[in-house]
């Protein structure tokens, strides 16, 4: 039987950002992090739970204790009698319950469990935003070579004719040898450049295939065009970076660390519990008939409860130290929130700058394009009426191939300052939130 081929899987940008926010490792890691402080809150939240336990304990005393009683005790005044006290054989089975009647400690630290399993789950997003960064980076780049490919494949075709006419007119000898030369070099450069452009291409899908989690030899096709947007919304001048999942990180950061403080403040309150305990115990003195019932084999009960008051006094200035220490984490924490927000501020300046550059850049230099094609016609056109020498005709192909490239190059620039302002201001989850 023949190999079956395997079917060519299209994706759009946002069909490789979803797959790579559900499959890399990276979310992976980070969902199961996520899971496991959620694990954490319950430990925490046990501490506030009644503990109910039960034990039982079989002892064989093998040499009774010997306790000294007074004579006076079993009628013999003035001495001292050597008694041997409890039995050979005992058994005890009981039952206890303790229960945290008020714990400012357990309290607090549950409240501090939970805001770590919100900072987990802002983790999760944090990774999910990077990945979606760096895939769709990928796929704008990918797209961006595939139209590089386009216009190399075009020029090879365009001066492969050239270079067939030109080695016409030298075999007629209505041509120069170093003419044809030239138009050989340029076809060899070309050559290398599709060379290279194909072995970044495959590198290229290569990652993306990695980042998505998809087999190596799974065949895939993106089907976006580079020049459409990334963005619905065009993107404006803004000071509000709330959204912002590394702002919102250090936020919650923050008020885990004012927790924290209260945590480390709290062991100076006082702690009330309650126990308790019921027992059944056994005495025997012959093992032969240790489970048969009768007078002399009783099981004697036992039971109790009290309340615990546990009242810090004085723990040698060790809780004030942990106190200050989780202030200067706050003050920390501070600083480099409004230091990020500042941070922020200039990147999406600069990012949004960049953007309104290279779409301007963008219309320059397709116009650009477009003219230096038609100088190149035009050019070909003298060159084969004989108004024109091969030097123009390679230097104006020159012009176009520069042009070309600060196209691709521009419209590369534009989507990548795209993508940074989606980052910036929180929008980049659109990629793969969106359930269009």
């Amino acid at each position: 039987m023949g190999v079956v081929a395997q079917e060519t899987k299209k994706l759009t940008l946002k069909d490789c950002v979803k797959l790579a926010v559900e499959q890399n490792i990276n979310t992976r890691t980070a969902r199961i992090e996520n899971e496991k402080s959620k694990y954490k809150k319950e430990e925490t939240r046990a501490a506030l739970l009644p503990k109910l336990n039960m034990s039982a304990q079989f002892t064989d005393n093998v040499a009774l204790p010997t306790t000294v009683l007074p004579g006076e005790f079993l009628g013999q005044p003035g001495t001292t009698v050597a008694v041997q006290m409890g039995s050979q054989f005992s058994t005890t089975a009981s039952l206890s319950l303790s229960q945290v009647i008020y714990s400012q400690t357990a309290l607090t630290a549950l409240q501090l469990s939970k805001k770590s399993e919100q900072l987990t789950s802002l983790s999760v997003e944090k990774a999910s935003e990077e990945v979606a960064f760096e895939v769709a980076r990928l796929y704008v780049l990918n797209q961006t070579t595939v139209e590089q490919q386009r216009i190399i494949s075009e020029n090879i075709k365009r001066t492969e004719k050239l270079q067939q006419i030109t080695r016409l007119t030298v075999e007629t000898g209505l041509g120069k040898q170093v003419d044809l030369d030239r138009v050989n070099v340029n076809l060899e450069n070309l050559y290398t450049q599709k060379s290279n452009t194909d072995a970044a291409l495959e590198q290229q899908i290569n990652m993306i295939k990695y980042l998505t989690g998809l087999s190596a030899t799974q065949e895939i096709a993106l089907t976006d065009s580079v020049t459409q947007p990334l963005s619905a919304v065009e993107p404006v001048l803004m000071n509000d970076f709330s959204e912002n999942v590394n702002i919102r990180m250090l936020q919650s950061q923050k008020e885990l660390n004012m927790l924290n403080k209260k945590l480390v403040n709290s062991g100076y309150l006082p702690t009330l519990s309650l126990s308790g305990q019921a027992a059944y115990q056994g005495l025997r003195n012959d093992f032969s008939t240790y489970f048969e019932s009768g007078s002399a084999n009783k099981w004697y009960p036992m039971a109790n409860f009290s309340v615990s008051l546990s009242v810090p006094i004085f723990d040698g200035f060790e809780k004030r130290a942990k106190s200050r220490q989780a202030s200067m984490d706050i003050k920390k924490t501070s600083e480099t929130l409004e230091s990020t927000k500042e941070n922020y501020g200039v990147n999406y300046k600069n990012a949004l700058n960049t953007y309104i550059n290279n779409r301007a850049t963008v219309k320059r230099q397709r116009q650009n394009v477009e003219l230096s094609e038609k100088v190149y016609q035009e050019t070909s056109l003298k060159l084969n009426q004989g108004l024109a020498t091969m030097s123009t005709l390679l230097q104006d192909e020159m012009s176009l191939s520069s042009a070309q490239a600060n196209y691709l190059s521009a419209l590369y620039n534009l989507k990548e300052a795209e993508l940074k302002i989606m980052s910036i201001n929180g929008k980049i989850k659109d990629l793969y939130n969106s359930t269009n």
